[in-house]
């Protein structure tokens, strides 16, 4: 055991150390939900991982996302993170993938090979094929949903797909995979707090996004955490 796990191993035990060294997750969207997953996940003990995103740091990201300083402004996502997670971890195993996950390359990318996948992706349509490709090759998926809007952190959970409530971005999804015989069996990350429909942006569509709601420091830190303390759960006990 690396003497930086020390606390780590005191918790988990020799053996749940062994099972996330062993294991190999993939996080797509390294936003203000992914990119602090994937340090959770690293600083679990994670031991290889891949982590997609072709977005670089805007100004805007700067209220909430891990990678974003003015620093790093127009910097790819997934290098900053990249660097991040190996001065944490230089043992780990990590893949990067800098491209937008299109519909058809969300339903290549996962494979068997991967114990996990965290769906951190804030476009409907390549979050919904992630999803279906996970349900179809039989690989655990935790997928989060909508932070935006929101304020209460105390009203996150997680909840198989077809108990969540309150939350559009679900209430989409939900109705979209019904249409492909898929009703459960995929855990999400979801709030019961209403968004603040005054906080909604419309935009011009690019990259499958068609909205936006305003978005705080905090709640994308907490649906990021909810999912990477999902799939550690599932790692260590399964």
């Amino acid at each position: 055991m690396a003497q930086w796990q020390e606390r780590a191993e005191l918790l988990f035990k020799e053996e749940g150390i062994n099972r996330l060294k062993n294991a190999n997750i993939l996080v797509v969207g390294l936003g203000g939900v992914g990119s602090f997953a994937a340090e959770f996940l690293v600083r679990a003990g994670i031991g290889k991982m891949t982590i997609v995103d072709g977005d670089t740091v805007d100004v805007t990201n700067i209220n909430r996302q891990l990678p974003a300083l003015h620093s790093t402004i127009g910097q790819s996502k997934v290098e900053i993170v990249a660097l991040r997670l190996l001065d944490i971890n230089p043992a780990l195993k990590l893949t990067k993938v800098n491209e937008f996950l299109s519909p058809e390359r969300a339903t290549e990318i996962v494979t068997t090979a991967f114990d996990y996948v965290l769906d951190c992706i804030d476009s409907v349509t390549p979050k919904l094929n992630l999803i279906i490709s996970a349900k179809r090759k039989k690989v655990k998926i935790v997928s989060c949903m909508g932070a935006g809007g929101k304020y209460d952190s105390s009203k996150v959970m997680v909840r198989d797909i077809s108990s969540t409530k309150d939350c559009p971005l679900a209430k989409n999804i939900r109705k979209r995979l019904k249409l492909v015989k898929i009703n459960k069996g995929v855990k999400a990350v979801f709030s019961v707090e209403m968004p603040d429909a005054s906080s909604l942006k419309i935009t011009d569509g690019k990259n499958y996004k068609k909205s936006f709601y305003g978005t705080n420091s905090w709640m994308p830190a907490q649906f990021g955490l909810q999912a990477a303390e999902t799939a550690v759960k599932y790692l260590l006990n399964k």
